[in-house]
């Protein structure tokens, strides 16, 4: 991403400016993600995405700020996640709610969530404003439905895509559209960049989800079978459910003993549930690539088709 390293220096510059706070602790607890690092995907779609949209081929000032609040939304979200999961460890450092207590994570996150309103509110454009809002609103409803089905062995593939949609897609599709809005562009266009955003996020969550069982815990940013040992039930082990009726007395059972998520990974590994998951994440970066050939010249996009591959890649 040669074009656009510029810009991702200088957004992690002014996410450590925008985080900024006179209490210590909040600032502390804040900045503990940030320095976490991650490779700073969502900013960098929304670069990319800006450029190949613009006529000079250029991001808007307004443009760079939407990166940076959308990379404060989605930190914000991983606090509150972590809370919620009992994670330790996030990208092999201890998460906020470790290094501080619960309630400390839990005021760092709306502290997040607060400031990135107030730069939201800044960009003053009402459209970006209630597209951006949207992802607030579904990472509470993922959040409702994935407490609500855990552990529940009778949760369906369509309920987990819907699911995975409120809590990763969503963040991706809506920040790739209000990208789009801020440069003018047609409702075609927006559409476009909106369903590019949304099927990409499916893909990266179902991904992450198969990394969880086959990744090794340094490569994945927090220990290896987490989802399972949380209860939150994915496309490799609802898929592998259908043949493997013991995986269902696991789940039913809370996996109460250790053994039993390297039990569960080992058995759901015998089945090809695994390619299954694979092949629905395949079809989904399949149609963005589909959106972004069909409409937009190689030349200018292939900086952006390099991440939708790399996303892929990453299971290989």
């Amino acid at each position: 991403m040669k074009s656009i390293q510029i810009e991702l220096k200088q957004l992690n510059q002014n996410l450590n400016n925008m985080i900024a706070t006179e209490n210590p602790i909040l600032y502390s607890a804040a900045k503990q993600l940030f320095n976490a690092g991650g490779k700073r995907i969502r900013p960098a779609i929304i670069f990319l995405i800006s450029k190949l949209i613009s006529k000079q081929s250029s991001i808007l000032t307004e443009q760079k700020r939407l990166a940076e609040i959308t990379e404060i939304i989605h930190t914000a979200s991983l606090v509150h996640d972590d809370i919620v999961d009992n994670c330790d460890t996030r990208r092999g450092i201890n998460t906020v709610h470790n290094v501080f207590n619960n309630k400390i994570a839990v005021l760092a996150g709306d502290f997040l969530f607060a400031q990135s309103s107030w730069y939201l509110a800044n960009l003053n454009n009402l459209n970006v404003v209630k597209t951006i809002s949207k992802i607030i609103i579904d990472f509470a409803e993922g959040e409702v439905q994935q407490g609500i089905k855990s552990f529940d062995s009778l949760i369906s593939i369509e309920e987990y895509i819907e699911k995975s949609f409120y809590k990763t897609a969503s963040l991706i599709a809506c920040s790739c559209k209000a990208t789009t809005i801020l440069n003018k562009s047609s409702k075609e266009i927006q559409n476009d960049f909106y369903l590019y955003g949304k099927h990409l996020g499916l893909a990266f969550q179902i991904i992450d989800d198969i990394l969880d069982l086959t990744g090794l815990s340094q490569n994945l940013g927090k220990p290896a079978g987490s989802d399972l040992q949380n209860g939150n039930l994915t496309a490799p082990l609802i898929l592998a459910l259908k043949k493997k009726s013991k995986l269902k007395k696991m789940i039913n059972e809370e996996f109460q003993f250790e053994r039993n998520i390297s039990e569960a990974i080992a058995i759901i590994k015998k089945t090809n549930a695994i390619q299954k998951a694979q092949d629905i994440a395949e079809e989904h970066i399949q149609l963005t690539i589909h959106i972004l050939k069909n409409k937009y010249p190689y030349s200018k996009n292939k900086e952006l088709l390099s991440i939708t591959y790399y996303i892929l890649e990453r299971i290989h």
